[in-house]
């Protein structure tokens, strides 16, 4: 019997999972909670394929699977495999890049308008028995006053200018591989380099792919050139920031603010300074979440194994390997 291996998952059951690929003659094998790379060797070994979320498919993984066919990412990000070792291999990679798009863009804006409204704080004062403002005025901002800066102009990047765009902002997009022409047709306005969008933004988000170019693009040398008192927005990849580097912007009050789905290392130790920060909004990586975002997800991936296993052509592959 084919098997389909899946690294880990978070999901109550493997239900949607089993629907598409148990008809098929395909067997689950699974661990449930991340495991040490041996371990998830150990899985592998005979896979015809391998499902993974958050677990670490690194080398010793992928030069494990002896029957592998496919490793696919149940997720937009595909930064825990190893995808130079599985080109080594000739094992494709895939990722389900388009599951959460408006969820993430929703996300997005959501945690801006957190912010620049205080509604956190603000309920929380009510809560605890008091009235009036529980900010300074100062605090409290308009969309229509602010510029947002969206760092990565994907799928999306573009959903969240769409989104900003009717609040009235003003929008200033940066990406290298995008012409400012496209970005303008939007009704954006292009950076003309990253600095200059640090520089000009009250709010900063980013929404570009985890890689060797991406990885602490935000550092403390981008957060020293980011205008001071601004509200730093991430939903995408933790990795994409230095946590060490945002933790000291907000204490130096560099920056004003951040709201965070995601960091770097997950979960955000429970003794780390950031979770008590007032000025900070935090969420455990949940911002694609939706429950037809999560059933797309889960089928995709499963139906993107089992092509693997019927050894017919693949989508969406993200480490250069020809399709079956």
């Amino acid at each position: 019997m084919k098997t389909v291996a899946i690294t880990d998952y978070t999901f109550p059951d493997l239900s949607f999972e089993e629907a598409v690929l148990r008809p098929e003659g395909v067997q689950i094998i699974s661990l449930r909670e991340k495991r040490p790379p041996g371990e998830i060797a150990e899985l592998v070994r005979e896979a015809d394929a391998v499902i993974t979320q958050f677990a670490q498919v690194n080398a010793e993984v992928v030069r494990a699977m002896q029957k592998s066919k496919a490793i696919v990412r149940y997720g937009i990000g595909y930064d825990n495999v190893d995808c130079a070792a599985a080109k080594d291999r000739g094992i494709p990679v895939c990722n389900i890049p388009d599951y959460c798009i408006d969820e993430v863009a929703d996300h997005t804006l959501a945690f801006i308008l957190a912010m620049t409204r205080q509604v956190v704080p603000n309920a929380l004062d009510l809560r605890a028995g008091k009235w009036g403002l529980a900010t300074p005025v100062s605090a409290m901002a308009a969309l229509k006053y602010l510029t947002v800066g969206i760092v990565g102009f994907g799928r999306i990047g573009r959903e969240v200018v769409q989104r900003l765009l009717p609040f009235k902002a003003r929008v200033l997009v940066y990406d290298p591989v995008v012409s400012a022409e496209e970005i303008t047709r939007t009704g954006a306005v292009a950076a003309r380099s990253f600095e200059e969008l640090l520089g000009q933004s009250d709010i900063v988000s980013p929404h570009c792919p985890s890689n060797t170019k991406t990885k602490q693009l935000f550092n403390s040398a981008a957060f020293s050139k980011i205008k001071p008192g601004a509200v730093f927005i991430n939903v995408g990849r933790g990795d994409l920031a230095d946590s060490a580097a945002v933790t000291a912007a907000l204490e130096s009050g560099q920056l004003g603010g951040a709201a965070l789905d995601v960091f770097d290392p997950e979960p955000i130790p429970v003794d780390h300074p950031i979770r008590t920060m007032p000025n900070v909004i935090l969420a455990a990586h949940i911002a694609s979440v939706s429950p037809s975002a999560v059933r797309t997800l889960r089928e995709t991936a499963a139906r993107t194994a089992l092509q693997a296993v019927r050894g017919v052509p693949l989508q969406n592959i993200v480490n250069g390997v020809s399709a079956a």
